[in-house]
């Protein structure tokens, strides 16, 4: 037997989100969330997911890691 979830305090243009979204895919809002819910739930979560890589080790350094996002970030904007 399926259960029901409220969500309580919403902030309006976050409705407004989750409703234009809903009306994209044609389908209601509580569809749109149930759908999501089990899209979240099947998958696992982050923290078990970084204890499944441990212990392994793909040769890549810290610093290579950092080296590669900073080539894809670019230049730092300039504060004004």
């Amino acid at each position: 037997m399926g259960k029901t979830v409220q969500i309580r305090d919403l902030d309006d243009d976050v409705y407004a989100a989750l409703r234009g979204r809903a009306a994209e895919e044609g389908i209601s809002v509580p569809e749109l969330l149930r759908r999501e819910a089990t899209r979240l739930a099947s998958k696992q979560s982050t923290k078990a997911w970084l204890l499944s890589l441990e212990g392994t080790s793909s040769g890549i350094t810290s610093a290579e890691v950092i080296e590669a996002l900073d080539e894809l970030r670019g230049e730092w904007p300039t504060p004004p």
